[in-house]
C-alpha cells in the first residue's frame, strides 16, 4: 500500500472541488484539506461527507499569499477547482508558481483554453523540481483526448474532431462557471477550421447532435453551441493533420440555451458589452429554470482515413443517469490522484494533461456508476443492412438470438403464432382502435406477420384473425437521428431501441400528426418490447392515452 497522501482542494466546497472531494471521499489514505475563503462554509461542507477519508476544513485566499499558506498546510498535491479561470487578473499562474517553488504536485480543472495552453511555460521549472503540473484535468481536453485516441487507434491520419457536452439541467451549475461562459459568450474564441486557424465567437455557432450510446435510451436531440474550451488548441496539437476541431456545449432547457444565443450574438455583434456582468442573473435563472430529463451526456465524432486510404467515420456516446453525470468533470482529477495512490504519478513536467489518461482510466470509475458508453459509426450505415442492427449498432450483436432472427430482414418474411388482445372500455379508446385498425379482443388469436423490406424501410402488415393493419419502419433522421420511425397513416412515431435485461424495448421518443410535430404530454403511453420465453419470440404491446385509458394491449408469440 502506497504512502498517506495530503491533498489542498482550493474551492474544495465549491460545485466541481465539492464533487471531487466526495469522489474520492472513501480512500483512508487520503486526507482532503478542504480550502475556501470561509472556513465555516468548509467546515457545513465536510460535515456532510462520509467515508474513511480524513476531512480538514481549511481557509484559503486565493488572492493573498498562497506560497506562504501552501507552505504552512504542507500538501503532497493541490488541485484548483476554483474559477473562473478566464478571470484570474494579471498573476492567473501564482498557484502553480508556489507548488514549483515548494516541489508540491498539482492540478486544476481549468475550462479557459488560453490558461491551459500558457501553463506549459513552466515546464523546464517542473522538471527541475520534479513535481507535475497537470491543467485542464476535466472532460475538456482529459476526456475528449482519451475518445479520440480510442476512435483513431487503427488510423492513418484523423481529418476532423468534433465533440459536446449535454449537462443535465439539474446539475446545479455553479456561479464560477455561468461566469466564465459569460465571460467568452460573443468574444472570440480561436479554432481550427478547413486547414486553417481562424477566429469564432462563443455560442454563436450550433450544430444538432442526438448522444446514444447503442441500446441505451438517447438522449433527446440536443443543440450544442461553440465553448471556449482547451480542446480547441490541445486537440490540434496531438493531431497536428486534422483540419477542423470543434467543441460544444449543449445546455437544456432550450429556451435558455436560445436565450444565451441570442444574448452573444448581440455581444458579436458589439450592441452589448462583456456578458460577465449579467452572471449572477444567468446563475439565478439557470438554476430556477429547470426541466426536463434527469440525463446528461457526451459524444466525441471523428473522421479520417484508415491505413488502406479508405474514409472512416466514428462516434464514442457517454450518457450518464441522475446525479451520476454531474460527477464526471471531476472523475479526470479523481483518476490522476487515484493512480499517485497507486504508485504510479504522471511524468513531472508543467503541461496539459491531455496524455496523461485513457479511457481504461475512466472505465472504473464510470463501472461504480450509471454511466454507459459505446461506439458506433458516425453516420447512420445505408439500407444494406437490416434497420434494427443499423440503429442499434454494436448492441445488435448482444440480443436474444430469436430476437436478432427476427429483424434480421433483408427480403420477405412471415411468421406465424398466437396472441391474446385486450381493448379498452372507454368509447372514444374504442373509436381511436378502429382508426389504426387494431384487433378486437380474444384469446389465442391466430396471429400473422408480413415483413416486406424495400430500399432500407421495412413494411410490418400485421393480422389477428380476419383483422389486419400495417405500419412502416425506417430510420429516423434529424431530431429522431438513432432511432426508428414508425408510420401509422398520418402519424410518425420516433422510437428508441432500448436493450434492456434481455428485452428489446421500443420507447417513443418523438410523436407527429401529418408532419407537424406534437406535444409530448399528449403522445400515447406505450409499454412496448420482445422477449425470448421458452425459446420462443414473444411480444407484448400496451398502448394508452392520457386522456382515453387503455386503447388496446396485445401480446402473444411467433415463430
Amino acid at each position: 500500500m502506497s504512502q498517506r497522501r495530503t491533498v489542498l482542494v482550493v474551492g474544495g466546497y465549491g460545485v466541481f472541488g465539492g464533487r471531487l472531494v466526495r469522489l474520492l471521499c472513501d480512500d483512508e489514505r487520503l486526507t482532503l484539506l478542504v480550502a475556501g475563503r470561509s472556513r465555516d462554509k468548509a467546515q457545513a461542507f465536510c460535515a456532510t461527507c462520509s467515508g474513511p477519508a480524513t476531512l480538514v476544513p481549511v481557509a484559503f485566499d486565493r488572492e493573498g499569499d498562497v506560497h506562504a499558506q501552501i507552505a504552512a498546510l504542507q500538501p503532497t498535491q493541490v488541485v484548483d477547482a476554483s474559477g473562473p479561470f478566464q478571470a484570474y487578473g494579471d498573476r492567473p499562474y501564482r498557484l502553480v508558481e508556489a507548488c514549483i517553488a515548494l516541489g508540491v504536485d498539482y492540478l486544476d480543472l481549468a475550462d479557459g483554453a488560453d490558461f491551459v495552453n500558457g501553463v506549459q511555460a513552466f515546464d523546464a521549472a517542473a522538471r527541475a523540481k520534479g513535481v507535475f503540473i497537470l491543467s485542464g484535468v476535466s472532460s475538456f481536453p482529459v476526456l475528449t483526448a482519451a475518445v479520440v485516441r480510442h476512435l483513431a487507434r487503427d488510423l492513418a491520419r484523423v481529418d476532423e474532431i468534433v465533440g459536446g457536452i449535454a449537462p443535465t439541467p439539474y446539475a446545479g451549475v455553479g456561479e464560477n462557471v455561468i461566469r466564465a461562459i459569460a465571460a467568452y459568450a460573443g468574444g472570440p474564441v480561436s479554432l481550427l477550421r478547413d486547414g486553417a486557424w481562424t477566429t469564432g465567437h462563443g455560442f454563436t455557432q450550433q450544430i444538432r447532435r442526438t448522444v446514444a450510446p447503442p441500446g441505451r435510451l438517447p438522449l433527446h436531440s440536443t443543440l450544442f453551441s461553440l465553448v471556449d474550451v482547451p480542446d480547441l488548441r490541445a486537440l490540434p496539437a496531438l493531431w497536428p493533420e486534422a483540419r477542423h476541431v470543434w467543441m460544444g456545449a449543449g445546455p437544456v432547457p432550450e429556451p435558455l440555451h436560445r436565450a444565451l444565443i441570442a444574448l452573444s450574438w448581440l455581444r458579436r455583434w458589439r450592441l452589448l458589452p462583456l456578458l460577465t456582468p449579467l452572471a449572477p442573473l444567468m446563475h439565478l435563472v439557470i438554476n430556477l429554470l429547470r426541466w426536463g430529463e434527469p440525463r446528461g451526456g457526451m459524444f466525441v465524432e471523428i473522421s479520417g482515413v484508415d491505413r488502406d486510404g479508405r474514409p472512416v467515420a466514428r462516434a464514442w456516446h457517454l450518457l450518464a443517469e441522475g446525479e451520476d453525470g454531474p460527477l464526471i468533470p471531476s472523475m479526470a482529477a479523481e483518476a490522476v490522484l487515484r493512480k499517485v495512490l497507486q504508485g504510479a504519478p504522471p511524468a513531472p513536467g508543467a503541461r496539459a494533461a491531455t496524455g496523461d489518461l485513457e479511457l481504461a482510466d475512466y472505465a472504473a470509475l464510470f463501472a461504480r456508476r450509471t454511466i454507459h458508453t459505446g461506439t458506433r459509426d458516425a453516420a447512420v450505415p445505408g439500407p444494406s443492412a437490416p434497420l434494427y442492427a443499423r440503429i442499434l449498432g454494436a448492441a445488435w450483436h448482444d440480443l436474444p438470438p430469436a430476437i436478432r432472427a427476427m429483424h434480421d430482414l433483408t427480403g420477405t418474411k412471415t411468421v406465424r403464432g398466437l396472441a391474446t388482445v385486450t381493448r379498452g372500455r372507454n368509447p372514444l379508446a374504442a373509436i381511436a382502435a378502429a382508426l389504426f385498425r387494431f384487433p378486437a379482443a380474444g384469446t389465442d388469436i391466430p396471429v400473422e406477420v408480413g415483413f416486406d423490406v424495400a430500399d432500407g424501410v421495412e413494411t410490418w402488415t400485421r393480422r389477428f384473425g380476419d383483422r389486419s393493419f400495417a405500419s412502416t419502419q425506417r430510420a429516423g433522421t434529424g431530431r429522431g437521428a438513432w432511432l426508428v420511425r414508425e408510420r401509422f397513416g398520418v402519424f410518425a412515431f420516433d422510437l428508441a431501441l432500448v436493450l434492456e435485461d434481455q428485452r428489446l424495448r421500443l420507447v417513443l421518443r418523438r410523436w407527429s400528426a401529418l408532419g407537424c410535430p406534437m406535444p409530448r404530454w399528449l403522445a400515447p403511453r406505450a409499454d412496448s418490447y420482445e422477449q425470448v420465453q421458452a425459446g420462443r419470440f414473444c411480444f407484448y404491446v400496451s398502448l394508452r392515452h392520457p386522456l382515453l385509458g387503455l386503447i388496446v394491449r396485445y401480446e402473444g408469440w411467433l415463430a
